[in-house]
């Protein structure tokens, strides 16, 4: 068995796409505009042959989309956890909650969804400003 994508339904695809790619810098691996059916698939990763994150963009649809507890979050990887928040800080992404201990974060996507990182290898020495930030909302 093979885990191939996880899919997010998303209400507003530019949106969306400046956040995984321009901010979190996924790349996009594929794209399928279904007419017929009036919706398209769009396929992230964080490189080629990754498992991907399948964005799914329901064209007229007015739906708002909750999210269930049975769903809890994407977790991805970085190689340096403050850089990557201050990177997304920078782009006006919020930082939920802040990596105060050097190792996990929680931001959220457009349509609200969380996105934890955590630290590749062991946890970096606390520092500041980060260890004296604190949580903003939920993730």
């Amino acid at each position: 068995m093979k885990f191939l994508h996880t899919m997010i339904r998303v209400t507003d695809v530019e949106a969306s796409l400046d956040f995984f790619i321009n901010k979190l810098g996924l790349i996009e691996t594929n794209r399928y505009d279904v007419p017929a059916g009036k919706f398209t698939l769009i396929f992230l990763a964080t490189e080629q042959g990754a498992p991907e994150i399948e964005l799914t963009h329901n064209w007229d649809s007015d739906e708002v989309y909750d999210a269930g507890r049975n769903f809890g979050h994407l977790a991805f990887e970085v190689d340096d956890i403050y850089a990557t928040c201050q990177h997304l800080m920078d782009n006006g992404v919020v930082i939920n909650r802040p990596p105060r201990c050097g190792h996990m974060a929680f931001v959220k996507s457009p349509d609200g969804i969380s996105i934890e990182l955590l630290q590749k290898g062991d946890a970096l020495p606390v520092q500041e400003p980060w260890q004296s930030m604190e949580n903003i909302g939920s993730w």
